[in-house]
């Protein structure tokens, strides 16, 4: 048996002393094990890793904290601007019903129209930095009130139609019957008509929320200290893109399941007392 080696001479060696030195066509075997690699000890280092990380970015001087305050923050805006939403939602439903059964305030109606158009017809990212930079701003607004006071608007344009369609879906019998107790027109649609629309369209109204927590990720780009703003605080401290980023959406990831099932459970209970 011979090999030739990297100089080209060609060396002869016998079976056994190959065999007994480890070497094979001039090749060394003792390097090369037959076991498998030990994938335990790449388990445990990968798992070290995330450990280390996920103190780093979240243990350390209480940086989970930044997240904590950020939910709060944002689920605060949310609230409060659904709350304004709807009463511009309201507001806009009654005008646009109005012109189309009386053909009364054309006005109002083609105002609400070109608001209609501007708040759907834009991002809501312009939105946010038009409102506070070129409006608020110079009178002083804050940045929570401005970011509450964009999304609330923006809100209103989609929950005017959801309430518009929730009126429209009253049957006429209903302000009928308000008439016929001597109501006028504003106080049959405030006291019959509006309050049952409100029944019908709460599961839209409940899916407008989540709609609107997952907008509102946008604050953090006139300063707001959100949910993202404080995963971006955790990264720039830390240097890490993947931990904060990915707990941000986790966290919004929770909130929308979460709501998303609580409004299942309010159609189920709606469709039952429909039933009845």
């Amino acid at each position: 048996m011979s090999y030739v080696d990297s100089d080209g001479k060609t060396h002869d060696i016998s079976r056994d002393n190959a065999l007994r030195d480890g070497c094979v066509g001039g090749i060394s075997l003792k390097n090369y094990s037959s076991e498998r690699p030990d994938t335990s000890t790449a388990i445990r280092r990968t798992w070290n890793n995330f450990k280390d990380e996920f103190h780093r970015n979240f243990i350390k001087d209480g940086r989970w904290k930044y997240l904590a305050k950020g939910l709060g923050t944002t689920l605060a805006i949310t609230a409060l601007a659904l709350v304004l939403g709807i009463v511009i939602g309201v507001v806009i439903a009654v005008v646009r019903c109005t012109y189309a059964k009386t053909g009364k305030l054309i006005v109002l109606d083609k105002i609400c129209k070109v608001y209609l158009s501007i708040i759907r017809g834009t991002p809501v990212m312009i939105q946010l930095m038009i409102i506070y930079f070129v409006l608020l701003l110079p009178v002083g607004i804050e940045k929570f009130p401005a970011a509450v006071i964009c999304f609330g608007v923006n809100s209103g344009a989609y929950v005017s139609e959801i309430i518009r369609g929730g009126i429209m879906a009253v049957d006429d019998g209903q302000s009928e019957a308000g008439r016929s107790l001597g109501l006028g027109y504003v106080a049959t649609m405030w006291h019959i008509v509006v309050p049952q629309a409100f029944k019908a369209i709460l599961p839209s109204l409940a899916n407008e929320f989540i709609t609107l927590l997952k907008e509102t990720s946008v604050a953090f780009y006139i300063g707001v200290a959100d949910l993202t703003q404080g995963g971006l605080k955790i990264r720039s401290l830390t240097y890490s893109n993947f931990m904060p980023l990915i707990a941000v959406a986790l966290i919004y990831l929770v909130l929308v399941l979460a709501l998303s099932y609580l409004v299942s459970l309010l159609e189920r209970r709606l469709r039952k007392s429909d039933r009845r």
